[in-house]
């Protein structure tokens, strides 16, 4: 079976096509990834912003050429954080239906979780046991996900998230030190009220998907242009990520847009999603992160 996948996140709108034979995704036939924003001021307001939603729009109908070019038997979207939080958020989903032909699915925290766990962990050894968090970083929350082997047992949904914070906290360029300690409070409140003292103590690995974390194995390696095979799999340690926050916290926006193996589209959230991987690694007390190109996408081909 051909599926096409598309997450309609808070900062990214992304795609997936893949054949899908034994209950796996057999071949990956085209990722694309577009930074859309879709979340921007949606924490402030409560709403979609009409040339966010534009500026989807514009991506979905490049992402259904491709979809439409590679036959797919089916087409899903999957909407998360921005969209369910947002009064228009489901005349939106309605909208990504009509105009693009895609079966819109938005999806609870909970959802969105099982997911994304699932797709980190769907080529893994299911015999492998060790208490493991999947940490999705994304635009309007940041997932966290603790389970062993290919089960879920405890999963939260957090309301922290690169786009959220930077709105609520960063207001200078470059961020003052305030800000960013205003930031990382901010943070390691939200996870501290949200994941118990017992099930951050059980962890004993941890996995890192989407944008935040694969831009950063992506700057530790100096990769340009993006190479996913050698950024799936990368670890990051705890001083490497602490160490390019301060590189990137240190430099102007335009400066931080051209740093190798940065997005430049990346940049204006990249200091945020830094210090919320940072302030997770810390709670749980884990001094490395690894680093996974198999994300929400290839859960939601496999789990919808």
């Amino acid at each position: 079976m051909r599926v096409a996948v598309v997450d309609i996140g808070s900062n990214s709108t992304r795609l997936l096509i893949a054949e899908l034979a034994g209950g796996r995704v057999a071949t990956e036939l085209e990722r694309q990834t577009n930074v859309t924003r879709l979340g921007a001021g949606v924490d402030a307001d409560g709403r979609l912003r009409e040339d966010a939603i534009e500026r989807v729009h514009t991506t979905l109908e490049d992402y259904r050429a491709r979809i439409d070019h590679h036959e797919a038997d089916r087409a899903l979207a999957v909407l998360t954080s921005a969209v369910r939080d947002a009064a228009n958020g489901e005349e939106f989903a309605r909208a990504v239906q009509a105009r693009h032909g895609l079966e819109p699915h938005i999806l609870s925290g909970d959802e969105e979780a099982r997911l994304t766990f699932l797709g980190a962990t769907s080529e893994r050894d299911p015999s492998d046991t060790t208490p493991t968090l999947v940490l999705d970083i994304g635009g309007g929350s940041t997932e966290l996900v603790i389970g062993s082997g290919q089960r879920v047992g405890f999963h939260v949904s957090t309301q922290a998230g690169v786009v959220r914070q930077s709105e609520r906290h960063i207001d200078h360029d470059p961020p003052t030190g305030a800000e960013l300690d205003e930031l990382a409070k901010d943070v390691r409140a939200i996870v501290t009220a949200a994941v118990p003292r017992q099930q951050r103590d059980s962890v004993a690995r941890a996995v890192a998907v989407a944008g935040t974390a694969t831009s950063l194995a992506a700057i530790a390696q100096t990769l340009d242009p993006y190479d996913p095979e050698r950024v799936h799999g990368y670890v990051l340690s705890r001083g490497e990520c602490q160490r390019i926050l301060e590189r990137l916290a240190a430099i102007a926006l335009e400066q931080r847009r051209r740093t190798p193996g940065l997005h430049p589209d990346r940049a204006p959230t990249i200091v945020a999603g830094v210090v919320i991987l940072l302030e997770v690694l810390r709670l749980f007390d884990l001094q490395r992160v690894e680093v996974s190109e198999h994300d929400i996408l290839r859960g939601a081909a496999l789990g919808l």
